[in-house]
Parts: structure tokens; C-alpha cells; sequence
């Protein structure tokens, strides 16, 4: 990864912090962009190398594809993104509105769509380069709330469907989709600590790898699909998740 100029959105928590934690480790340079300045400004204050970074939202127009533009002229020009940013509005079907589906939509595909077609022109420029988008496992694994899945199983598409596209221009797309994930003050972190059984539980049912995936696990995969080393990868789907998705005992 040393040398390669990347931009990856959403990078101040979660799994997004760890990709550009990592990448800047490996000798990246790396632009992130995220909703609050104060949280870029500690990240770059925790990081020995250079990180460029703006405070906006991924859904505003023009915010993004600005950020792309002021990336490549900081850097020289670009060698990959990754497209981190996301979320889900809304709860059940009867509870979420159409806003929240639009906003759940626009936040994961949107901007990740817009994120490319912003990116490519300085990644052909390069001479090709790498992009990831980072779906999850209830993409492909139907669950609750529905506009959340649907949104991340358009991003698997939409990373097969861009790897044909740009296949000619040297460009790679790949999507990945992490499963359960053990993050600080989240969700399985809280459930472990407030209710050691139902976690137990939930590992024993679910997760035949022996517990969630953590975040770093993930944002290596992201590094090897930016890296030369994934030359030959491109419109793959890479689930990481400790075997979540495999056939549960009774076949399904």
C-alpha cells in the first residue's frame, strides 16, 4: 500500500476508522470525510501520516464529488476508494416512512455511486485503480428493517455491475460484507456486557467461527482488494464474517 492515494468516506468510527487506520500504517496516503470536524481532528491528531480530511455529508449535493476533486489535486491524483459511509433510517415496514427509505438508499448506494463516478476520471488517469464498497451480510441475508437489506444488496450489484464497466479503464470494483461486527459501545459490545447470555447464545447460534468479526479483520480484506496483490479480483462479493453465512446444521 505504500504510495497509494486513497480516499475512503466515513472514516472517523467503526470499521471505516480501522480501514484508514490501517492504510495509513501501510504507508497510504489517505483523505476521509466525515459528518463532525471534531472527530477528524482526533483521528489525525492519533496518526503519524499525512491524512487529508473534510468535514461534510455524503448525501449533499456536490459535497462529495468537491472532496474527490480536492483529493486528487492534494495527493497528485487517486489509486482507489472506498465507499464506508452508510446506514439505515427508519424501523419496521410499518414504521418507516418513505423518507427513511430514501434516506437509507441514498446514504448507501447513493453516495456510493456518486463516490465512483466522481472518482473515475482521476483513478483512469492513474492508469487504473481499485474501489470497494462495503455492503454487509444483510445484503445477501434477509433480515430486519427491509430498506436497510435492500440498500446494501444494491451495493453488491452495483459493484458487479461497475466491474464490467470499467474493466476496460483498468479499474476494479469489489464489494465487502462484513457480518456481525464487534465495535466498541455498538451493538454486540453492549449485548456481551449487558447480557453475557443472550450473547452467548446468539455466538452459538449464529456464529460457528466462534464470535463476531472485529473491525480490523475487515479493513485488512479492504487493504489486499486496494493493494496489487488483488490484481486478479474484480465484481467479487468477499463476505467476512466468520462463517454467518454459511448452511446452519438443518441445511439452511
Amino acid at each position: 500500500m505504500r504510495g497509494k492515494r486513497v480516499l475512503v468516506t466515513g472514516g472517523t468510527r467503526g470499521l471505516g476508522e480501522q480501514i484508514v487506520r490501517l492504510l495509513s500504517a501501510e504507508g497510504a496516503r489517505v483523505a476521509t470525510c466525515a459528518r463532525t470536524a471534531r472527530d477528524l481532528e482526533a483521528l489525525t491528531a492519533s496518526l503519524d501520516a499525512e491524512t487529508f480530511t473534510r468535514p461534510l455529508d455524503v448525501t449533499a449535493p456536490g459535497s462529495l464529488e468537491d472532496f474527490v476533486v480536492a483529493t486528487a489535486k492534494r495527493f497528485g491524483g487517486l489509486d482507489g476508494v472506498v465507499a464506508c459511509a452508510g446506514g439505515s433510517r427508519g424501523g419496521g415496514i410499518e414504521q418507516a416512512a418513505p423518507d427513511d427509505w430514501a434516506a437509507t438508499w441514498e446514504v448507501n448506494v447513493g453516495h456510493a455511486a456518486r463516490l465512483v463516478r466522481a472518482a473515475v476520471p482521476h483513478l483512469r488517469a492513474a492508469g487504473g485503480g481499485s474501489v470497494v464498497v462495503i455492503s454487509s451480510i444483510s445484503g445477501w441475508k434477509p433480515g430486519p428493517p427491509a430498506q436497510y437489506g435492500v440498500a446494501k444488496s444494491a451495493q453488491i450489484h452495483l459493484a458487479a455491475s461497475l466491474a464490467r464497466e470499467l474493466g476496460p479503464d483498468n479499474i476494479r470494483v469489489n464489494a465487502v460484507s462484513p457480518g456481525s461486527m464487534l465495535i466498541p459501545g455498538r451493538r454486540w459490545d453492549r449485548m456481551r456486557r449487558e447480557d453475557p447470555e443472550a450473547f452467548a447464545h446468539f455466538v452459538a447460534a449464529e456464529l460457528p467461527g466462534g464470535g463476531p468479526v472485529a473491525p480490523q479483520e475487515v479493513a485488512r480484506v479492504v487493504a489486499f482488494l486496494l493493494s496489487d496483490w488483488s490484481s486478479g479480483i474484480s465484481g467479487a462479493h468477499l463476505p467476512v464474517d466468520r462463517a454467518q453465512n454459511a448452511p446452519s446444521p438443518d441445511g439452511y
